[in-house]
């Protein structure tokens, strides 16, 4: 874990078993690098809209995907293939995370990526936890996602698309540089049909938490993460 120079006491979390099926375990606190880094290690993550205090999640089941098992269709393979975009990783993160924030917006429906929250983890991609996937069409950002990494898990946070199938694109390049890791899974932390579509499944909490204590054993792979291609 990373650390400063600044006196820090971490916060104490809740066990996990006590949150409901929704997953919704406590509130407050705040977003330093070392609470961020201490609530994953633990199987919880921050999400919450402006105007809410910070709020702690750990649902049951969790949604997760194993790299090997993501689901690429025909014309998706195609899309690869062809080499439509090029893919990058963490080439610019920050405009992603904001990529990412401002969908959500267009979308009208209320954003978990308030300001503090992409401050958040931009710092975190500053200190090698957090990473971003970049597809690029005619030089210009396409699509892409981030998330952050530890021990052997990737912690899926937030994906976008400005072009058809980019951000998928992203998430193929991912899994492919993850089974290359030897990396055990993506938590995809709340169900969602796309992701469902793309290979993601349900597993019960506590197997989640088995498999992230096991993954912990392991070294953080911290910095700059390189895509070698399809």
């Amino acid at each position: 874990m990373a650390t400063s120079n600044q006196t820090y006491s971490p916060i104490e979390f809740p066990p996990v078993h006590l949150a409901p099926k929704d997953g919704l375990l406590c509130f407050g606190g705040d977003l330093k690098p070392q609470t961020l880094i201490n609530a994953y290690q633990n199987g919880i993550f921050p999400w919450f809209s402006e105007g809410e205090p910070i709020l702690w999640w750990s649902p049951d089941p969790r949604l997760v995907l194993y790299p090997d098992e993501i689901h690429i269709s025909k014309s998706l393979n195609k899309r690869i293939k062809r080499a439509d975009f090029t893919v990058t990783m963490d080439r610019a993160f920050e405009d992603v995370i904001v990529a990412c924030s401002k969908i959500r917006g267009k979308r009208r429906r209320a954003t978990w990526l308030v300001d503090e929250m992409v401050y958040a983890y931009i710092e975190l991609h500053k200190l090698g936890y957090a990473h971003s996937v970049e597809s690029w069409h005619d030089g210009k950002l396409a699509g892409g996602l981030y998330g952050v990494s530890l021990g052997r898990i990737f912690f899926g946070e937030s994906m976008f698309s400005f072009s058809t199938d980019a951000s998928k694109v992203a998430l193929a390049a991912l899994c492919l540089h993850l089974q290359s890791l030897d990396f055990d899974l993506i938590d995809c932390q709340a169900t969602s049909d796309h992701l469902i579509s793309m290979g993601a499944r349900e597993i019960a909490r506590d197997s989640f938490l088995k498999t992230l204590k096991s993954s912990l054993q392991y070294s953080d792979i911290t910095g700059l993460w390189d895509f070698k291609g399809f």
